[in-house]
């Protein structure tokens, strides 16, 4: 039988990526956390992650494994619901950036109502800056964004690259100018770009700027230039820019802010439900 801690720590190392970030979000020791994977391996019988000095990946096994151990934590999660002596509910004013629309807001947002009916959810999607400035106008309870690496605002979900992204990256890569599709200020994504190809010394002109991540996208698609997203995050149809193309770009981190005034019980239920679902999912598309 599957230990359901040992799946944990499985499940949060393949999330983060690192022993050391897999325990510290656990409040575990590393030692313990190894321990667990090297239970859970010894049980299957299988290898389920490979060490090296660049850090660790699943195996062909701990791949297949991992859907299915999301699954049963989530399991839990759902059954533990069911024994709460005080359930999630009242209003919720949720604001999620941009950049989660077209990933797993739909599934998130289904699976939070079907388990917390009582909550009435309050959606407001918009840049990452946006939604901080509206939070600290009391107009959020909880916010799922980005923001850079060094900033305090918020507790970090997962670490993520930002990649140069293109319909026909060949042609792209020909172009004298780089032609640049770009969310319009304050999009974090544009400073740490624009910051990028300053340092590089590259000239870029900005053929398309939308407050839409669909807009950004279409263009892309359509040959317009050159798109930078969070790689687990690149839409369908736009092809990832050889790493020598273009100046590299400072990761970003996803973040889960709540305000003071928000009920505990409902934020700290969406957070797990971020947790299981939306940080696992975006590290599977890696």
């Amino acid at each position: 039988m599957l230990d359901l801690v040992q799946l944990r720590s499985f499940v949060s190392i393949a999330q983060f990526g690192s022993f050391t970030l897999a325990s510290q979000k656990l409040g575990l020791r590393q030692s313990t956390v190894s321990q667990h994977l090297q239970r859970l391996e010894e049980a299957i019988g299988r290898r389920l992650i490979d060490r090296d000095t660049h850090g660790v990946r699943l195996t062909a096994d701990g791949e297949a494994l991992l859907p299915h151990a999301r699954e049963l934590l989530a399991l839990e999660r759902q059954t533990a619901s069911l024994f709460e002596g005080e359930k999630p509910s009242g209003r919720l004013r949720l604001g999620i950036s941009e950049d989660l629309v077209s990933g797993q807001l739909p599934t998130l947002l289904r699976e939070f109502i079907a388990d917390y009916p009582a909550v009435e959810l309050h959606l407001t999607v918009a840049l990452s800056k946006d939604l901080a400035d509206m939070q600290d106008k009391g107009d959020l309870d909880l916010v799922f964004a980005k923001r850079r690496l060094g900033d305090r605002r918020g507790e970090a979900i997962l670490r993520e690259p930002l990649v140069w992204l293109a319909a026909d990256p060949e042609a792209m890569m020909e172009k004298t100018v780089l032609p640049l599709i770009v969310f319009p200020p304050p999009s974090l994504t544009r400073t740490l770009l624009m910051e990028a190809l300053e340092r590089a010394a590259l000239p870029w002109r900005i053929v398309c700027s939308c407050q839409s991540l669909s807009g950004l996208t279409a263009a892309a698609r359509a040959g317009m230039g050159v798109l930078v997203q969070p790689r687990s995050l690149a839409p369908l149809g736009l092809r990832e820019l050889p790493p020598s193309a273009l100046p590299k770009i400072e990761d970003v981190e996803f973040i889960l802010v709540a305000s003071p005034g928000a009920d505990q019980n409902t934020v700290t239920a969406f957070n797990r439900l971020v947790r299981e679902r939306v940080a696992n999912a975006l590290h599977s598309t890696r």
